[in-house]
């Protein structure tokens, strides 16, 4: 699959390369004074800075959570989404929504978490036991 581009934006720069670096082991690419890319799961995402708070902080009910409308995220395979998890859980990652299975025996059946980046991007990582039902109605 082609690589997706997401731009997004953030309040420090700085805070947001630790952030993304440091939790999900991104590689930087190019920037400049106001924005930064970064490699994402092999996708482009690009931090740029803003110098006020225009963030939605709309949710809609989602199998018992409020999950943010504004939010992007990676499908990782299942062990590595497991993996991932206890990893965060095991260094007291704070969770905007803790990971847990959603759908449970439905056709959407999906391992998901939710954090927050350092400027309030909501971020979600989920996986499915059986990828094939990623689109699956």
């Amino acid at each position: 699959m082609p690589p997706f581009h997401l731009a997004f934006p953030v309040h420090d720069l700085e805070a947001t390369r630790a952030f993304y670096v440091g939790r999900f082991g991104c590689a930087v690419g190019r920037e400049a004074d106001r924005w930064i890319d970064f490699d994402f799961f092999g996708h482009q995402i690009t931090a740029h800075l803003v110098d006020r708070d225009e963030h939605a902080t709309a949710t809609n009910p989602v199998d018992g959570d409020d999950i943010p409308v504004r939010h992007f995220g990676v499908i990782l395979p299942w062990d590595t989404w497991n993996e991932l998890a206890d990893r965060w859980r095991s260094e007291g990652v704070d969770f905007l929504v803790e990971p847990h299975v959603r759908f449970a025996g439905q056709v959407g059946e999906q391992a998901t978490l939710f954090v927050r980046d350092p400027s309030g991007n909501a971020i979600e990582l989920k996986s499915f036991r059986d990828p094939s039902r990623v689109f699956a109605r």
